[in-house]
Order: C-alpha cells, then sequence, then structure tokens
C-alpha cells in the first residue's frame, strides 16, 4: 500500500527502498521486551510466505524485475522465502543485505557513524551527514551500480572518500557545505544518484530515534 500511495503522489518508487528498511524495523519497535536489534532478527525469522509475496508485489508495483531476476524473479509466485530471495539478491544489493545481516550495515555502519558525531559535538544536519558519508563512502552504491555500472559507482565512492575526510578534518560549516555541495553538483553532472545510501540514512536516523524512544 504504501508503494502504491508513493506512485500515485509521485509516479515513481522514490521511497521503495525505505519501505523495505522501516517496515521490519517498525515492526520490531512494537514488540515488547527486548533490545531494538534483538526484536529486529526475530521478526526478520518470522517472515512468512504472505510476507514474500507482499514484498515482491511491492517491487513489482514500483520497478518491475528489480529484485531477483535471476533466481527470484519478483514478477513470479515465490518459490522461496523472503530471506532466501534476499541472501541471493544480497551480493549486488545492499537493501537486499540487510534483511540476511540483521541490518548489519544500518546498525554497525550508519549508526556508528551517527553516534560517533553526536559523541564528538556535531550538531543540526552534521551527524547525518556523517551517517550518509558513511555509506557513500563505504560501498558503491547499489542504485548507482545498477543504472550506471560498477566502475561509475566506485568512481562515486571514491569522490565521496576525499570528500568525507575533508569533512572530518574541518569544522566550519561554510567549508563543508562548498565541499558537499561540490560533490552534489559532480554527481548530478553525470546523472548519478546514490539513492541506496539515501534510504540506508534514513533507516539509520530511525533506528536513532526508536532507539531513543525505547530507551
Amino acid at each position: 500500500e504504501a508503494v502504491r500511495a508513493t506512485r500515485l503522489a509521485v509516479a515513481t518508487n522514490t521511497n521503495l527502498g525505505i519501505i523495505l528498511l522501516a517496515g521490519p524495523l517498525l515492526c520490531a519497535a512494537q514488540m515488547t521486551g527486548g533490545a531494538l536489534h534483538d526484536n529486529l532478527d526475530a521478526v526478520l525469522r518470522a517472515m512468512s510466505m504472505d510476507d514474500t509475496r507482499a514484498v515482491f508485489e511491492a517491487i513489482v508495483a514500483a520497478a518491475p524485475g528489480g529484485l531477483g531476476e535471476a533466481a527470484n524473479d519478483v514478477r513470479q509466485e515465490p518459490k522461496v522465502h523472503l530471506l532466501e530471495a534476499m541472501r541471493e539478491a544480497g551480493d549486488r544489493d545492499m537493501i537486499a543485505r540487510q534483511y540476511v545481516t540483521g541490518f548489519g550495515d544500518v546498525f554497525g555502519v550508519g549508526l556508528a557513524a551517527l553516534e560517533a558525531a553526536l559523541a564528538r559535538g556535531e550538531d543540526g544536519m552534521w551527524p547525518t551527514v556523517f551517517a550518509y558519508m558513511a555509506f557513500l563512502a563505504g560501498f558503491p552504491d547499489s542504485h548507482v551500480v545498477r543504472n550506471h555500472g560498477a566502475e561509475t559507482a566506485n568512481q562515486a565512492r571514491q569522490e565521496a572518500l576525499a570528500v568525507q575526510a575533508a569533512l572530518h578534518a574541518s569544522d566550519d560549516d561554510a567549508s563543508r557545505i562548498r565541499l558537499l555541495m561540490g560533490l552534489d553538483r559532480r554527481l548530478k553532472a553525470d546523472n548519478v544518484n546514490p539513492g541506496t545510501s539515501a534510504d540506508l540514512t534514513v533507516a539509520t536516523l530511525l533506528v536513532h530515534t526508536l532507539g531513543v524512544q525505547l530507551a
């Protein structure tokens, strides 16, 4: 339903990755007792074939054939459990990888970068920026790989690594913003949109917010 609502509003799959990441996290947050990460593992293990079917339908509604075009085509009736389908796609899709690693990159990369930024006194948008840059500099963005190939994705990652280092070396907001705007212009000039890194950043912010609320 969330994918259909997005399609009606903006005629694109803008929210697909966010929906796939946020759904299990919100289910885990509704469980009583236990840590969010532990509850998330329980949610992922408990997913049924009905959940698999619903996820496949959502992906088809957003972008037909996006997940598992090889072994598990989302346009067909699912033959395997959702975690198995995600495992098959996990080596080429960072969203799928979260399902089979217990959202390992969200907690271990994004949340770690966000909390480190907060711990050293970053405020405003900067903790979010550092979480985003941790993903963009840490991995070839799956969305970029799908649309432009691995070489372009790796080039974007190398640029992000340089910008990430420069951001850490500066404490001047204006200088930092110029660095970010320069990276943004270069990416846009090549029509490169690191959407998966953005989706993972949203999931990171959700985990942080839920952690604060549930503490």
